[in-house]
């Protein structure tokens, strides 16, 4: 089991909408003492910069190592972040669980909201990290989620049929994202 005594705290970047009551993230929140969430001012119609900007300041004020939870178009702000952070922020990410990856590059107008966080780096990433897809995700094609995760240096887990894994999706603590979770740990020796 996943240990909250580590010398690392969990770090929770929802997505759009936030994260309800009912979503995985939030259960994760509520059994990981070690972990806190990143709130942000705007969470319907977001821009890049702030989003970014409190990831930024999250981690700036973070005491120990962290261990990055981001959910669809969070993952996006946390891969823009790694982009242009400094080595210091850098080398206070121990890994990354990067869940939903939205595809903000899609053209379809649904996409507009997320459009200006376009376009999504495809820089390796200076951690460990794993992305975690759905075959079914509306929001990222299982290729293209594998694309990205190749791209970022990171593994890949095959989630299976869960769309979206957000809100909806009522995964409750998400047993198997726990056990994906561990691996990514035991992977980064934490």
């Amino acid at each position: 089991m996943i240990s909250a005594a580590g010398d690392f705290d969990f770090l929770a970047l929802p997505g759009r909408g936030n994260s309800g009551p009912d979503h995985w993230m939030s259960h994760w929140c509520r059994v990981l003492p070690n972990s806190s969430r990143v709130l942000q001012a705007e969470w319907d119609r977001p821009k890049p910069e702030d989003w970014i900007g409190q990831v930024d300041a999250a981690m700036a004020a973070a005491p120990r190592r962290i261990v990055l939870l981001a959910h669809s178009l969070a993952v996006a702000t946390a891969v823009k972040w790694a982009s242009g952070a400094s080595q210091s922020q850098l080398d206070k990410v121990a890994a990354a669980f990067l869940v939903a990856a939205t595809n903000v590059e899609d053209t379809d107008p649904s996409f507009d909201a997320v459009r200006p966080f376009a376009p999504m780096p495809l820089k390796r990433l200076p951690f460990p990290a794993l992305v975690v897809a759905s075959r079914s995700d509306p929001r990222v094609t299982f290729d293209k989620a594998t694309a990205f995760a190749a791209a970022w240096g990171a593994d890949i887990a095959d989630a299976g049929d869960l769309g979206h894994m957000g809100n909806e999706a009522r995964l409750g603590v998400w047993p198997a994202g726990l056990l994906m979770l561990g691996r990514l740990l035991e992977k980064a020796n934490l």
